[in-house]
């Protein structure tokens, strides 16, 4: 039985949709609905409550917002989520997601509940689905370990934020081996293994998905 009341924020782009969500949870016994502006005085932050239909570029500004310097716990009630979106939200650290079809008022509080200790909460298909990309994630990065260093599952680890960041300056794969003291063909392969795991298009995509996240 739940008893101990969780303190949560709602945040939704479709006013109705928000103010709908807002009245779900607010008769909960156990929730206590907190406007934003006032988490932000808080000592610990509520629990946030976030509702997408996809995971764009709005979406995940807003995640990074929620998440960024404080320990948030955040639960997404989405439409869709294709497999490079569900590894997007969880390298963000969304604790619990619920499809929107199956957000009934119990399955809700159980997630706000759960986020609130720390634990996560995904349906048994996010699962599944979570554990095949992770396992191919882990088979492309191979190469890129063989290439020297530890490569992290999500993120970047030192020596990709190196070579991206002579990307950016204009530095061709040559002249990047050479400041870096790599081979060429290390150089490629870094690269190769940091846009197969994170799913980037190109090296254009690469270097403005680290400089999107603050890597360079």
């Amino acid at each position: 039985m739940l008893t101990k009341r969780v303190a949560v924020t709602v945040h939704a782009s479709d006013p109705l949709s928000r103010a709908g969500l807002i009245s779900h949870l607010r008769h909960q016994p156990t929730i206590d609905y907190v406007p934003e502006q006032s988490d932000a005085d808080r000592e610990s932050p509520a629990v946030a409550v976030m509702l997408a239909d996809r995971i764009d570029e709005p979406t995940t500004a807003e995640l990074r917002r929620l998440l960024r310097g404080r320990d948030q716990r955040v639960v997404l009630v989405a439409r869709e989520l294709r497999e490079p979106d569900l590894l997007s939200v969880v390298e963000y650290g969304v604790r619990a997601i619920i499809w929107r079809h199956q957000a009934t008022e119990q399955r809700l509080l159980t997630a706000v509940h759960s986020a609130a200790r720390g634990d996560g909460e995904l349906p048994p298909d996010l699962v599944s689905r979570l554990l095949n990309q992770v396992g191919r994630l882990q088979r492309a990065t191979a190469g890129g370990t063989a290439a020297g260093g530890a490569v992290p599952l999500f993120g970047m680890a030192p020596r990709e934020v190196d070579v991206l960041r002579l990307l950016a300056e204009g530095l061709d794969t040559r002249q990047i081996a050479e400041k870096l003291a790599y081979s060429e063909r290390t150089v490629k392969n870094i690269l190769h293994a940091l846009m197969t795991r994170l799913q980037l298009t190109n090296r254009a995509h690469a270097v403005a998905y680290a400089l999107r996240e603050g890597y360079i």
